[in-house]
C-alpha cells in the first residue's frame, strides 16, 4: 500500500494535440513519469489579464511520485507553450501495490 504523499497524478492542460504528445513523450522518456494519458475535448473557462476567457484544451493526467515533481514541473516549464501553465498534483491515497510497484520500477530505470 502507497505512503501517504509518495504517489501522486498530476494535471497539465495543453493548448493541442501536438503539445500534449511532445509534453507526454519528454516525460515518459525522461522517467519523470510512467504514464500519461490525454484527454481531448476540454473546454475550459478561466480568468486571464482582468477578463473571462474561454478555450478548447487537452488534459494530461501524468502518474508519477512527489519526488520528481520538481524536475517534471521545470521539464513541462521548457516545453509548454502558455505562460503560465497548470501543474497541478493530487495525491494518490491508496492503489492497487502492484501498479504502485510498477510505477517505481519504471521511475528508477
Amino acid at each position: 500500500m502507497s505512503i501517504l504523499g509518495t504517489y501522486i497524478a498530476v494535471l497539465i492542460t495543453t493548448p493541442s494535440r501536438e503539445v500534449s504528445e511532445r509534453i507526454a513523450e519528454s516525460i515518459v522518456e525522461k522517467r519523470l513519469g510512467v504514464c500519461v494519458n490525454i484527454l481531448p475535448g476540454i473546454k475550459s473557462i478561466y480568468w486571464w489579464k482582468q477578463k473571462v476567457e474561454k478555450g478548447d484544451e487537452e488534459l494530461l493526467i501524468i502518474k508519477t511520485r512527489l519526488d520528481k515533481f520538481q524536475d517534471l514541473t521545470a521539464l513541462v516549464r521548457k516545453l509548454h507553450p502558455y505562460t503560465v501553465p497548470e501543474i497541478i498534483a493530487l495525491p494518490i491515497i491508496v492503489g492497487n501495490n502492484d501498479y504502485l510497484k510498477w510505477i517505481d520500477d519504471n521511475l528508477e530505470k
